[in-house]
């Protein structure tokens, strides 16, 4: 049985630095392990992908050193069941605003009776042992609203969670701001400190999507350990620009 990448990284450093993937590819997530990163996340919820498209990309990884986290839009569990069958290390559900659809998205993690998760594991390295299916698989709740904040001590306390992964620009648009002041008002940063707190209180991984390296530097020195630093297109953008300084004299 293949044994999960991220739990492995998680118990090993004290953050875990990721990268995102929004659409197709196949060098994706290859570079990014190429570069050291230590988790790639694959966006079903706004990216440009399916399970399906996560399913053949995950397969490719089977031999790269990184692990994977897939994003998916809610609790429905058929598409929570088949990434982790997979391969997915873990899920990130988007969203989550109560206890109960924290414990929905765990449930669909799990087998019965823990859970409502239909066996079906998709490649043979990752054995038929249901038990050892279910200890491999995170389940991170995404805490991004007002409502979910509110709700924050409850939902950490949901039995068999992995962890907490906070979505910055959500929960600042549901707290009065735009997307891009989720860094500059200090409302929003109290929050996600507060779930930070909520999140080690329980005994549980406080994870974010930070968007740059500054941010995500930012939220290490808050005691999140698990953070998101840039998506593939992003890094792509960066990259390319300063090739373009470089060749024009504007560096």
């Amino acid at each position: 049985m293949t044994a999960s990448r991220l739990q492995d990284a998680l118990a090993a450093k004290d953050q875990v630095w990721g990268g995102w993937v929004v659409a197709p590819t196949l060098m994706g997530p290859e570079e990014f392990a190429a570069a050291g990163y230590d988790y790639v996340g694959f966006d079903v919820q706004h990216g440009y992908l399916s399970d399906a498209d996560v399913a053949l990309m995950l397969r490719r990884l089977e031999h790269v050193p990184i692990a994977t986290v897939v994003r998916l839009p809610g609790v429905d569990a058929a598409p929570i069941g088949r990434v982790l069958d997979a391969g997915a290390d873990g899920v990130v559900i988007a969203m989550v605003e109560t206890a109960e659809q924290a414990a929905q998205a765990v449930a669909a993690a799990r087998y019965a009776p823990a859970g409502v998760r239909s066996f079906g594991p998709l490649r043979a390295s990752l054995g038929i042992d249901p038990a050892a299916l279910q200890a491999r698989a995170s389940v991170f709740a995404m805490i991004e609203t007002a409502r979910g904040l509110a709700a924050a001590d409850e939902i950490c306390a949901v039995d068999g969670l992995t962890g907490i992964y906070v979505g910055p620009a959500d929960l600042a648009i549901s707290m009065g701001h735009g997307p891009a002041d989720a860094w500059s008002q200090p409302d929003v940063t109290d929050a996600m400190d507060r779930i930070q707190r909520a999140a080690a209180a329980a005994g549980l991984v406080a994870g974010a999507h930070a968007g740059t390296g500054k941010v995500g530097k930012d939220l290490a020195q808050r005691g999140f350990t698990m953070i998101t630093l840039t998506s593939e297109s992003q890094a792509l953008r960066r990259g390319a620009a300063v090739h373009l300084a470089e060749a024009t004299g504007d560096s």
